[in-house]
């Protein structure tokens, strides 16, 4: 049986119509904030976790410090971001900032957040995380994220530097950005706000 060139140009045609027709699959677009670009997705482990929102800490209400991204499991509201659920806070820098400063940095969110006896369980585990804090530059992005049951882990441009332990570390460090007090209130708004 042969097939005359009428009919493939015809059954080309109607393939041709048919993809033209069909509705897109959703687009997966990234969200850009100060010419910084964050993916759509994170993968945390086994868990796909969707990007909520982003914003720009201002320092001092004037330098354009960094910008960060707040991702989430699908249907996990904001309002329990720090419950023991997955979730990663990626941070990318826009000015040079030295490594032994995020800890000095940090310090002082932490206390207003903790109790001295919670900050004193967690010291030994601040301690950890603030020694492997490298200098950044301006497009370098640390990444915090946090799987129960395994910790939190700490990335710079996407390699791991430590992984620490403690849904209750989890939740005392996230809440540095997302915190009953946290470093700035406007960029926790920002976070944690529905696109």
């Amino acid at each position: 049986m042969t097939i005359s060139n009428t009919t493939l140009r015809l059954a080309f045609a109607t393939l041709v119509l048919t993809a033209l027709s069909a509705p897109y699959p959703p687009c997966l677009h990234a969200l850009t904030i100060e010419k910084v670009t964050f993916a759509e997705s994170a993968q945390a482990g086994p868990v796909a976790l969707s990007l909520h929102n982003s914003a720009l800490l201002r320092y001092l209400k004037v330098i354009k410090a960094y910008v960060a991204a707040l991702y989430l499991p699908k249907g996990v509201e904001p309002g329990l971001v720090l419950s023991d659920v997955p979730k990663r806070l990626e941070l990318n820098y826009l000015v040079p900032i030295k490594g032994p400063d995020f800890g000095k940095g940090a310090e002082p969110t932490l206390e207003r957040n903790q109790t001295p006896a919670e900050l004193a369980r967690l010291r030994s585990r601040i301690d950890r995380i603030n020694a492997v804090y490298r200098d950044v530059k301006p497009g370098d992005r640390y990444a915090l994220t946090y799987l129960p049951g395994k910790g939190t882990e700490l990335a710079l441009n996407g390699a791991p530097l430590v992984v620490i332990e403690g849904a209750d570390f989890a939740a005392a460090y996230f809440g540095i950005w997302l915190g009953r007090e946290p470093i700035d209130e406007k960029l926790k708004r920002g976070l944690l706000r529905e696109r």
